[in-house]
């Protein structure tokens, strides 16, 4: 299986920007995905590696080879789209035959490798359905066989889940992983949905506006945002705006308003960041790291709002001029109700430092 470097890649299209700069590594054998909103560049920059658009500049490279004016053709890449891109006229053997059949493999050759793609994607006996005898499901596997019997290099997925509802999601979601670990091949995965992302990547690259945010790993990506946007775009987190009010080598000190303060370890913080007293940071805490009773950094508040949902227990806590998202993981505790008073404590390691710049 092949890497894959993109270096300094810009497109645009006519006055728009559609990516800016992007550099990247990825891997032999790694499942790597662009995660971002909509418009964030992370379809045109896969667009790119396929070879459907040519980057206004930049190089691509497969391992060493530089590819950029290769056609889409001969790059060995498999690919699965959006929509799956399926022959509706063509039954299940013939749309998985496609590719071998354009590389002109003899029949025996074509029936063997299409059987294994079949049990490959656990479509044995479907060979002779329509595609439009099939379930959402089994029509993405289709595409997903027909990416990978041409035994690509690197296989191309472009938010191939998000046409299957929530419960056939999670399962192909799964399936994925699991051939892409049997297999070992380089794969480069496509969403906006965090959660897939986070399950499934060994790394991620978080984009918006066409420029990279972060890449790292799912750990890193959400327990190290390096600005404002990751921290709000992966998962939940509470944001607050904090002026610096005392420095030691181990321990920043921070006043969050209404002479609140709050003390956290001094290498929770971004790489982006330069520590001065009076300057302001932003706090990124996720609701998972509050917890109830007596603690590090107490605060009171009063609940906004209480939800239960079996696994937690979930309240919005009016603290000072704030309002935090909390998240209480069930162990039986009595679920309070609004208007409660509740008192709260945030860990030291729980409190993540950020620059307000970009």
């Amino acid at each position: 299986m092949k890497s894959v470097r993109l270096e300094h890649i810009t497109k645009k299209f006519g006055k728009a920007k559609g990516v800016e700069d992007v550099d990247i590594h990825i891997k032999s054998g790694e499942f790597f995905t662009f995660l971002g909103p909509s418009g964030c560049g992370k379809t045109t920059t896969l667009r790119i590696i396929a070879g459907f658009y040519f980057p206004t500049e930049g190089k691509v490279y497969f391992d060493n080879e530089d590819i950029t004016g290769l056609k889409p053709n001969k790059r060995n890449i498999g690919m699965v789209f959006q929509n799956y891109a399926l022959f509706p006229h063509m039954t299940v053997f013939e749309n998985i035959a496609f590719g071998l059949q354009v590389r002109k493999l003899s029949s025996s050759e074509i029936k063997s490798k299409v059987e294994k793609a079949q049990k490959f994607v656990h479509l044995e006996g479907y060979g002779n359905r329509k595609i439009t005898e099939l379930s959402g499901g089994q029509q993405q596997r289709v595409a997903l066989a027909r990416a990978l019997v041409i035994e690509p290099d690197i296989l191309l997925l472009d938010e191939p889940l998000s046409n299957l509802d929530a419960k056939l999601r999670e399962e192909t979601r799964i399936e994925i992983k699991r051939l892409q670990v049997e297999l070992g091949i380089t794969t480069i995965y496509v969403t906006h949905d965090q959660h897939e992302a986070m399950s499934m990547s060994d790394r991620i690259m978080v984009m918006d506006k066409g420029e990279i945010q972060q890449i790292g790993t799912p750990q890193e990506i959400y327990n190290k945002p390096v600005n404002h946007f990751v921290a709000s775009f992966i998962g939940e987190s509470n944001i607050i705006k904090a002026d610096v009010k005392n420095l030691t080598d181990t321990h920043v000190t921070v006043d969050i308003g209404g002479g609140i303060i709050l003390k956290g370890l001094r290498e929770n913080g971004s790489p982006m960041l330069d520590y001065a007293n009076e300057d302001s940071v932003l706090l990124s805490i996720r609701p998972e790291m509050i917890n109830t009773g007596e603690g590090a950094n107490t605060l009171t508040g009063i609940i906004q709002l209480s939800e239960f949902t079996g696994v937690s227990i979930n309240y919005i806590v009016k603290v000072g001029d704030h309002e935090l998202n909390v998240m209480i993981v069930n162990a039986r505790t009595k679920v309070l109700e609004r208007g409660d008073t509740i008192t709260l404590h945030v860990p030291e390691s729980g409190i993540y430092f950020m620059s307000e710049k970009r």
